[in-house]
Parts: C-alpha cells; sequence; structure tokens
C-alpha cells in the first residue's frame, strides 16, 4: 500500500507554502496576531480564488470535490504558519457540518467564499465526549425553533456569516442554523485564532438535516473534524522541527554549535521520532475517512489522542532548544506550541480518545 501523496497534491501543498510565505512573513503574522486574528485585506479573497475555501466542497455545488486528503496538505501548511483568520471554522468546520447534514444550499457561498461560517458544538465542562455535554436546548417556535444554552468557544464566531450550533430537541441531538450570529469575543490560548462566546437566548434558528436523532452524523463529524485538527499539528510539529534544527546549527556556545551536543542531539531524535508517528497516524485516519476503512473510527481516535500529545512534546522542546530566547514573543516558538494546547482541547481531548481506543478495541468497560 503506498501512502506517498500524488504529484498533484505535492504540487498543490507547493502552491500553498509558497503563498503562505509571501502572504504572511512573519512581521506580517505578528501584525495579523494584533489585528485580532485577521488575515490581511484581500487574502481570504485569493484564498477562495485559488480554490482552498471549496477543497471539501462537492463540484456540483461549486467546489473541487477533494478528500480529508488532499486537504490534509493544506491544513498541514496552515500549521506549519500557523495561519490566522477563518479558513479552519468556515472551509473545514462549516463545510463538513453542512456535507454531514445534506445543507447543500450552504455549500456554493462557503466554497467561493463569499460567507464564512462556523460550527457551534463544544461546552462548558467538556472533557469527555463532546456530544455528551451539549445542553444547549431546541424549542419549536412557530415555522423554526429557538436555542437556549451557552456556547463558550465558537471559533470566529463573531466575524461568521452564519453559525451551524449543535443542541438538542425531542429527538436528540441535531444541527441548527443561526445567521449573523455576532458572538462575543472573549480570550484565548491561541493568539492566532478568534474565539467567541455565544450566548443562546430564545435565538431563532432553522433546524438542518434529517428528522429524528443526528447523533451518528455529528459523530462523524467529530471524527473528520479532529483528522483535520491533527493535519494542523503535524505542520506545527514540522514547523517547529525545522525552527529546532536550524536554530541549532547556528547557535555556537563553547566554540562549537550547540547541535553537536549529545544532549541537543537525543531531543531532536525524540521530536524526529513523534513527528514521523504523528504524521503516519493523521495521513492514515484521513486515508480511512475518504475510503471509510472498516477501522475509521479506531484511527481517527488514534490519531487525535496520539498527534496531540507528540505536538504538545514536540513544540514545547523547540521552545527548549531555542534556550532563553525560546521563551520570547518575537522568537514565535510559543505560536506552534499554543495551537498544539488549543488544538488538544477541541472536539475530544487525547484522554477520552484514549480510552474510546480501548473500547472499540477491547469493548466497553464493565461497570464496578
Amino acid at each position: 500500500m503506498d501512502f506517498r501523496f500524488s504529484e498533484e497534491q505535492e504540487a498543490l501543498r507547493a502552491s500553498v507554502r509558497d503563498a503562505l510565505s509571501g502572504w504572511l512573513p512573519r512581521e506580517q503574522l505578528f501584525a495579523a496576531i494584533d489585528d485580532g486574528a485577521s488575515l490581511p485585506a484581500g487574502r481570504w479573497e485569493e484564498m477562495a480564488a485559488l480554490g482552498w475555501t471549496g477543497l471539501l466542497v462537492p463540484e456540483e455545488h461549486g467546489g473541487a470535490g477533494c478528500g480529508l486528503v488532499d486537504m490534509t496538505v493544506v491544513c498541514e501548511e496552515m500549521g506549519r504558519l500557523p495561519l490566522p483568520g477563518p479558513f479552519f471554522a468556515s472551509a473545514v468546520l462549516a463545510v463538513l457540518a453542512a456535507r454531514a447534514l445534506g445543507a447543500v444550499d450552504l455549500l456554493p457561498a462557503l466554497a467561493d467564499g463569499t460567507k464564512v461560517g462556523t460550527v457551534a458544538l463544544d461546552e462548558a465542562g467538556t472533557h469527555g465526549d463532546p456530544l455528551a455535554a451539549v445542553a444547549t436546548r431546541a424549542t419549536p417556535s412557530g415555522d423554526g425553533y429557538v436555542l437556549d444554552g451557552l456556547k463558550p468557544t465558537v471559533l470566529d464566531g463573531a466575524r461568521a456569516d452564519f453559525a451551524i450550533v449543535v443542541a438538542r430537541d425531542d429527538a436528540g441531538l441535531a444541527g441548527f442554523l443561526v445567521e449573523s450570529p455576532r458572538g462575543e469575543v472573549v480570550p484565548g490560548l491561541d493568539p492566532t485564532r478568534e474565539l467567541a462566546r455565544l450566548q443562546l437566548t430564545a435565538t431563532p434558528a432553522q433546524r438542518l438535516g434529517p428528522a429524528g436523532d443526528q447523533t451518528a452524523l455529528w459523530r462523524r463529524f467529530v471524527d473528520d473534524a479532529g483528522i483535520m485538527l491533527c493535519a494542523e499539528l503535524v505542520g506545527a510539529c514540522d514547523g517547529a522541527f525545522e525552527a529546532a534544527g536550524e536554530y541549532a546549527k547556528s547557535r555556537v556556545q563553547f566554540g562549537r554549535p550547540i547541535g553537536t551536543f549529545q544532549a541537543v542531539k537525543h531531543i531532536a531524535a525524540d521530536m524526529l521520532q513523534a513527528l514521523t508517528l504523528a504524521r503516519v497516524g493523521a495521513h492514515y485516519a484521513a486515508w480511512c475517512s475518504d475510503t471509510d476503512a472498516p477501522d475509521r473510527e479506531q484511527a481517527a481516535a488514534m490519531a487525535k489522542s496520539w498527534v496531540a500529545e507528540a505536538a504538545i512534546h514536540v513544540t514545547g522542546d523547540n521552545i527548549q532548544i531555542h534556550g532563553g530566547v525560546g521563551f520570547t514573543w518575537e522568537a514565535g516558538g510559543h505560536l506552534w506550541y499554543k495551537r498544539a494546547k488549543a488544538n488538544d482541547l477541541m472536539l475530544g481531548r487525547q484522554g477520552w480518545n484514549r480510552a474510546r481506543v480501548a473500547d472499540l478495541i477491547l469493548g466497553p468497560a464493565l461497570p464496578v
């Protein structure tokens, strides 16, 4: 079985890397962060013109009809930067949710970038299964519904044109469309992403997707979106590892580059091992989803548990190799580390995913 990327996928990677390096060199990246994690003017439109925003959208709805493996290539490069702005919220989360629910009328505007969407799922106290923690309630009202609840950390929930909100009605879990959510911007660990607090109080909404309980659809969404978070983290690890290597070769102590010291070599070897395993796990999980492999769910849970842990270690070790300068704002190593920590907390933490892997392999634990 050949898990190498195709020539077309490698060409896509090269074009994304070249574009991002030209658009957001280090000084402009920090300027974008200071501007509330906003992309510089015109960059979103350029992404849309290049087709990035529509990669996961089927061709019949104006997109490229690509799968998760293709989006993995793009997400890795965006994690390598790491990229500010609404790409992940709109081109990944909103598109995956709209596809899962059959809300095809939302897809053309997401594909061409004329609208930015997001998904509001995680709620306060989400330590295990993010779907089990959903307490937001949907109540029928007229021709639609009203929502009551709190979504404390919605990616780009202040600037999105719409949010697909996961809530409970009498049938179970379901997705609901909220136009112009206008959440309140709140501070987050990752300065390259904008988070919003979405307080829902009799908020008008329209139910999306099939009737009945949609838990199975949202479970697949959590798995697929989690794989894309892993792809971002592989890119963050790659960027951190490269930065650590360049610094170790150029920083001289006691008359020799620090990379020649055994202690630094050991750290770098551990970083490379973690990065390699993370990359394999994320790529395999994406392939399993695209092909609906029998071990798809297990591969997704394994990736989310291992890649998050590996990324925290790799990005942290990059800071350690840089020494005192590694802890400064200007060095930038903290951006990869914060992205790793934040992605670990989204859509199911690594501890819960380890428990999922155990349950899928061994069967659910018996009650004590």
